[in-house]
C-alpha cells in the first residue's frame, strides 16, 4: 500500500497554502499601508500641515512659494514706509569742534574764518533715572478747631507707590514681551532703576487684567456685531494640565478667552459665537459649524494638506490642479478688491465651480472611499470635505467682504505659543486669565495704530481705552 497523500490530501494542503498565503498578503498590504502612513507623518512640517514651524527643527525645508513672479525689484518697495535713521531739524544740543592747525602747512586756524559746516547728528538716550514727585498733604486746623487735611490727588493712595508709566511698563514686559516675571523685574531694574520686586509686579499685572472687565465687553459686542469674524483656539498649559485658549478676531479687534475645555462650553464661555449672526472664517472645527449664519474654511489649511499629499504621492495630479484653482480664485479676488468690484461675474464663478467639481470628482476617482466603517485616509478625508463643504470652500469668491484663508486669527493666536515658548505655562487659572485679557487689549490697541505701551500709561493714568472712542 504506498505512503503518498492522495489527490484529495493534496488538494486539501494546497488550500490551506493558498489561505495562508492570503492571510499574509492582506498582513503585507495592511503593513504597507501603515509604513506609508508613518513616513507620510515623518515627512509632515509647517508647509504641509498646521504644523508650527517651530516643530521643523533645525533643518528647514526649502520655501515654497505659491506667488506668481513679478517685475517688482526684491526689498521695500517706492512709497512705503521706511525707518532709515534721518538728521532733525532742531538737536537737543549742538557742539562745536574747531580744526586746531591747517592739514596743509601746518599753521594755527585759531582765527581763521569759517567757510561752511558739516553737521553729524547722534541719536541716543539721555541717563535714564527715576523721578520722584512728592505730594505734601497740608493739615490745617480751623478756628473751630476742627483740623482737616488736603485731599489726595487721584492714585495717590501710599506714602510711596509707583506711578502709572513704571506700572505700565512693567505690565508691558509680561503682556505684551510675554517675559517671566523675574527677568520682567531684572529688566526693570538693568534698564530704568527701579528696584520692583516680583510680588510687587504680579500685583500690578493683576490690577491691569482687573481694570479691562468694560474693554472686554466692549469688544465682545463689537466682534459679535461684526459681518465677518475669525474664530480659533490653540492649547497652553495652565496649572500643569492642558487648556485652550480661544479666539475670535476682526482685522480691527482680539479677544482672547482661556478654558479647560475646547468644545461647545467653551465656545458659549467665550461669548461671541453663541450670539453672532455673521460669516465665521474658521478651520473647520465641527463645533464652529453651530454659530454664524455663514461659513468659510481656511483654504490655508487646504493648500498645505494638498501639498502635503503631493509629497507624499507626485501621482495625486488632482491635488496640483486644486491648488492652482484654489490660487486662481484668490488672485481674482484680489484683483477684484484692488479695482473696487462689489463681485466677481457669475458666469467666472460658474466656470470655477464646475472645474472645482471636475477635480473632486477626479481625485475621488483615484481615492475611493472605503466600504462600510472602514477608517478613511487624510486624502479621503481631504476630498469629503472639500466636496461636502465646496460652499464653505469658495465662499471668499461669493462675497468679497470674506477672506481667503484665516491667516489673520492664526497671527492672532500665534501670540499664545510664543508666549508659553518664551516663559512655559501659566501656573493659575487666574494668571491665563489676566495673561488673555491682557492681550486681548493690547492686541485691540495695536490693530488700532495705538502703540501698546501708551494704551497700558493710559490705562494705569484712569479708564481703560476702549475702541471706538477717542
Amino acid at each position: 500500500m504506498s505512503d503518498s497523500p492522495s489527490v484529495v490530501e493534496l488538494l486539501e494542503r494546497l488550500a490551506r497554502l493558498e489561505a495562508a498565503l492570503a492571510e499574509r498578503d492582506a498582513r503585507i498590504e495592511v503593513l504597507t499601508q501603515r509604513v506609508a502612513e508613518l513616513e507620510a507623518q515623518l515627512r509632515r512640517n509647517s508647509r504641509t500641515s498646521s504644523k508650527p514651524p517651530s516643530s521643523d527643527g533645525p533643518v528647514k525645508a526649502p520655501p515654497r512659494s505659491r506667488r506668481l513672479p513679478s517685475d517688482r525689484p526684491p526689498g521695500k518697495q517706492p512709497g512705503d514706509a521706511g525707518f532709515t535713521l534721518r538728521q532733525v531739524e532742531v538737536p537737543d544740543e549742538v557742539v562745536t569742534h574747531h580744526p586746531v592747525a591747517c592739514r596743509c602747512c601746518g599753521r594755527s586756524l585759531r582765527r581763521a574764518p569759517v567757510t561752511s559746516l558739516e553737521a553729524r547728528q547722534v541719536v541716543d538716550l539721555p541717563e535714564v533715572r527715576l523721578r520722584v514727585v512728592e505730594h505734601r498733604l497740608e493739615h490745617r486746623r480751623c478756628r473751630c478747631g476742627t483740623i482737616t487735611m488736603a485731599p489726595a490727588p487721584n492714585g495717590v493712595g501710599a506714602p510711596a507707590q509707583y506711578g502709572p508709566r513704571v506700572r505700565a511698563i512693567g505690565a508691558y514686559l509680561v503682556g505684551y514681551q510675554h517675559l517671566p516675571y523675574e527677568r520682567a523685574c531684572e529688566t526693570l531694574a538693568d534698564l530704568l532703576g527701579v528696584g520692583m520686586s516680583v510680588g510687587t509686579l504680579v500685583s500690578v499685572v493683576a490690577r491691569t487684567s482687573e481694570k479691562l472687565g468694560g474693554f472686554l465687553d466692549e469688544v465682545r459686542h463689537q466682534i459679535s456685531a461684526s459681518p465677518v469674524a475669525h474664530f480659533d483656539e490653540t492649547s497652553l498649559r495652565v496649572a500643569s494640565t492642558n487648556a485652550w485658549v480661544h479666539s475670535a478676531s476682526t482685522d480691527t479687534l482680539s479677544l482672547f478667552v482661556v478654558h479647560p475645555s475646547r468644545g461647545h462650553e467653551a465656545i458659549a464661555a467665550a461669548g461671541v459665537l453663541p450670539v453672532f449672526a455673521g460669516i465665521a472664517v474658521h478651520d473647520g472645527y465641527t463645533p464652529y459649524r453651530r454659530y454664524g449664519a455663514a461659513h468659510q474654511l481656511c483654504n490655508a489649511h487646504h493648500l498645505r494638506e494638498l501639498a502635503g499629499i503631493l509629497d507624499t504621492d507626485p501621482g495625486q495630479v488632482w491635488a496640483q490642479d486644486m491648488i492652482r484653482l484654489l490660487c486662481e480664485i484668490n488672485d481674482t479676488t484680489r484683483y477684484a478688491r484692488t479695482v473696487g468690484a462689489h463681485a466677481i461675474d457669475d458666469r467666472l464663478l460658474g466656470a470655477y465651480r464646475r472645474r472645482y467639481d471636475t477635480i473632486i470628482a477626479a481625485g475621488k476617482a483615484v481615492n475611493p472611499s472605503p466600504a462600510g466603517h472602514g477608517a478613511r485616509s487624510p486624502t479621503a478625508n481631504l476630498l469629503a470635505r472639500l466636496g461636502g463643504f465646496a460652499t464653505d470652500v469658495l465662499r471668499f469668491a461669493h462675497d468679497l467682504r470674506v477672506p481667503f484663508d484665516n491667516s489673520l486669527a492664526e497671527r492672532d493666536i500665534r501670540m499664545v505659543k510664543l508666549r508659553q515658548k518664551i516663559s512655559g505655562g501659566l501656573r493659575t487659572w487666574t494668571g491665563a486669565q489676566t495673561f488673555c485679557a491682557i492681550r486681548s487689549y493690547l492686541s485691540t490697541a495695536r490693530k488700532q495704530g495705538i502703540n501698546a505701551l501708551k494704551a497700558l500709561t493710559q490705562l494705569h493714568n484712569g479708564p481703560a481705552w476702549i475702541p471706538g472712542t477717542s
